[in-house]
């Protein structure tokens, strides 16, 4: 399982929101699939980042959510995104797909239940 698949749905958009707003400030390769960055937090606050890629959980942040837990935070997303753009993309793509699969089942829901309504007599 890779970082958004071990984060929460609110990290990874929040995370989203972050790489749209710049808020990584400086970021390094620091071997393969790890990265270290800072990342600006709400107000002046400044959050130092580490993500591993082939190991999710052993990525580290010092904020008050990820502290000396195994959890992808925000900032983790945001430095992912900023290193590797492909993965926006992808990830935007996989939205995109199930978006369309989900409004494809409420057609279909809509169409089966307008089909059994008209199956109805009357009186039932």
């Amino acid at each position: 399982m890779g970082l958004i698949e071990v984060a929460s749905g609110n990290s990874v958009w929040r995370g989203m929101d972050y790489y749209e707003g710049k808020k990584v400030i400086s970021w390094e390769k620091t071997g393969t699939g790890t990265y270290d960055g800072l990342v600006s937090g709400s107000g002046s606050s400044i959050y130092k980042v580490h993500i591993d890629k082939a190991h999710p959980r052993r990525s580290t942040c010092n904020c008050a959510f990820a502290a000396g837990r195994r959890v992808v935070c925000k900032h983790m997303i945001a430095l992912y995104f900023t290193a590797e753009p492909k993965a926006v993309k992808d990830f935007l793509k996989q939205v995109e797909a199930c978006e369309a699969e989900e409004a494809e089942r409420e057609k279909q829901h809509y169409e089966d239940l307008k089909k059994y309504v008209k199956s109805l007599s009357k009186a039932q």
